[in-house]
């Protein structure tokens, strides 16, 4: 077994096609489908069912993509940190939650890169497909929260996943809502105020539990409630229904715009700690790629927070 051959069987289940994959690696149709036969006849497993349509991964073949892609990232990790090879094109893709922040700090990595040498990805989504993602490798970083609720669940599951939750900054709860909303002048709101107007929340699937979601004190009964799946539908709610999300209160103006605002949540009747410890989740014991880490980078610098001194050296 090569590194080409983890190459092409990654490159083919990404494309889902022979010729495509084909296309991609500059090689000849043939010359791949026997390469992955002889990768398949060593293993003693069948990687891809073949039809009409393309290709698709068997059971063994999902298995197997998973070990080729944690060995290949790790090889591709080596030669970004030692290799001069400037024919070499680096990926980087990162998983997250609807963050704001955490696309402005993606936008402020991609635009120090020439993006004819890397290949970029980003994918907002939902919580268990962040989870996923990484431990995939498809994406070699994600950001998720943790609350006192879901913490025991999300740390269960990371362990499964053989991940790592790093905190990078812990907020209190904050209501956002759009600048003409009746509580937008409030110095802070609670439940009470709220229960007039619509719950907004990040749908997560009809397979997931409240430790996915994606707000905090998603255990509240709410009598109101609005699911939705992106950024700019939930926005357009706070505006047109008065609706509102619990959320962090890092906004990011330059992509959401100047008419929301985040008012503290102070609710006397709820205890405990009501903070989000915000992070980033990654495989265990792998090497992070340069680029990750000046990621991390740019989402410290955004957030104000200094790096610890093993990420200074």
């Amino acid at each position: 077994m090569t590194l080409n051959q983890l190459h092409y069987v990654i490159t083919v289940a990404e494309a889902g096609s022979m010729n495509r994959a084909a296309e991609r690696l500059y090689i000849t149709q043939p010359s791949l489908t026997s390469a992955i036969k002889e990768l398949e006849r060593e293993l003693g497993i069948t990687v891809f069912h073949r039809n009409g349509r393309g290709v698709t991964l068997t059971n063994d073949g999902a298995e197997f993509l998973l070990y080729a892609r944690e060995i290949y990232s790790q090889y591709e990790a080596v030669m970004q940190k030692y290799s001069d090879d400037e024919g070499l094109k680096q990926k980087f893709g990162i998983s997250m939650q609807h963050y704001s922040f955490a696309v402005k700090a993606f936008v402020n990595l991609v635009n120090k890169y020439d993006l004819a040498e890397y290949d970029f990805a980003i994918r907002e989504t939902k919580t268990k497909e962040v989870i996923s993602d990484v431990a995939s490798l498809k994406s070699e970083i994600g950001i998720i929260y943790q609350s006192d609720f879901n913490r025991n669940a999300i740390t269960k599951i990371l362990r499964q996943n053989s991940l790592q939750f790093h905190e990078l900054v812990d907020c209190d709860a904050f209501v956002y809502l759009w600048s003409g909303h009746p509580l937008a002048d409030r110095d802070s709101v609670n439940f009470q105020d709220l229960s007039d107007y619509p719950n907004l929340t990040f749908e997560q699937g009809d397979d997931s539990t409240l430790y996915y979601a994606e707000e905090i004190f998603s255990e509240n009964n709410y009598s109101r409630c609005i699911r939705v799946n992106d950024r700019a539908t939930m926005l357009n709610l706070m505006k047109g229904v008065h609706g509102y999300t619990l959320c962090s209160g890092i906004i990011c103006e330059d992509f959401n715009g100047g008419d929301y605002v985040a008012v503290p949540f102070n609710d006397p009747i709820i205890g405990g700690d009501k903070a989000m410890k915000i992070g980033y989740i990654q495989k265990k014991n792998s090497i992070l790629s340069k680029t990750a880490k000046l990621y991390i980078r740019e989402l410290r610098d955004y957030l104000g927070i200094p790096a610890p001194e093993s990420e200074k050296k």
